[in-house]
């Protein structure tokens, strides 16, 4: 498991790539799009020295993993050779499957296919390729290199030695992995997006601030980041599309708050956008 291929350079795909090229292996950054991955270079080289000059990692270690990472728009000469290819396009099953179709086609037998998704059914998107037992999810978070957790998540063919592959993968990534059996949302999404629709429906009824509530989840509850922040951070259209598969596959509770479909209408989706429940445009 040296040759690492990650599809879709946003913002978990380039810190997917970090991580990799940091840890020893020989990554590979696919998009579709050139200037994605122009962009995803420049914060890749950024992040690298800003960790050196911190401390986080030493100069060989830049070195190393600048020597590691290749970008390209070619997504044959970027799987063909791969060990392990995580898939980190948008959050539309549509779109996963479409990858994953053309992956089947591309790479060498022995590859396993992961898909980098918060909510989604790895069983759906492996059923369309010749090799189930070899796809899994493998869910990051952001940011990728400063998160401890990957969630892998079983698909129903996912077989005990992509299991464990996985594993070895996350261990390399320095990463604590948990195991889950597939269901929509896994552990950590369904959670959190109860917590953060909660947390706009109660803003909507004008029960609190948004910096009140925030605060009393961080400082009453111990959580890291408020939920509206949190929100805010992963991109509301994301959690919206989230919030839709989720109240499809399990029903009313997870119905999106009325105001996130209002911010995403109105463009507001958070620090990618300059705006969200909060501002960033300064």
């Amino acid at each position: 498991m040296e040759n690492l291929t990650v599809v879709g350079s946003g913002v978990m795909g380039r810190g997917i790539a970090y991580t990799a090229a940091v840890n020893g292996f020989n990554v590979v950054l696919n998009d579709v799009q050139q200037e994605n991955l122009d962009n995803a270079q420049i914060y890749i080289e950024k992040e690298l020295n800003k960790s050196a000059e911190k401390g986080y990692v030493t100069s060989k270690q830049v070195k190393t993993a600048l020597a590691n990472l290749n970008y390209t728009t070619d997504l044959v000469a970027s799987a063909r050779q791969a060990d392990i290819v995580i898939e980190a396009v948008f959050e539309l099953i549509d779109i996963k499957i479409d990858v994953f179709k053309k992956l089947d086609q591309i790479c060498p037998q022995h590859t396993i296919l992961a898909t980098n998704t918060s909510t989604m059914s790895p069983t759906e998107i492996a059923a369309q390729t010749t090799r189930p037992e070899k796809c899994v999810a493998m869910h990051f978070f952001n940011p990728v290199h400063k998160m401890k957790l990957i969630e892998i998540i079983r698909g129903l063919e996912t077989s005990d030695d992509t299991c464990a592959k996985v594993k070895e993968v996350g261990a390399r990534l320095k990463k604590e992995t948990v195991e889950i059996n597939e269901h929509p949302g896994f552990v950590t999404s369904r959670m959190n997006c109860l917590i953060g629709n909660e947390a706009m429906n109660m803003l909507m009824e004008g029960l609190a601030s948004v910096e009140d509530i925030d605060k009393a989840i961080k400082l009453g509850l111990n959580h890291p980041m408020g939920p509206l922040e949190l929100a805010d951070l992963i991109g509301l259209d994301v959690r919206l599309r989230n919030m839709e598969y989720l109240y499809q596959t399990l029903g009313e509770k997870y119905r999106p708050s009325p105001l996130l479909i209002k911010y995403v209408k109105a463009g507001r989706l958070g620090r990618k956008s300059g705006s969200g429940f909060y501002n960033y445009e300064n």
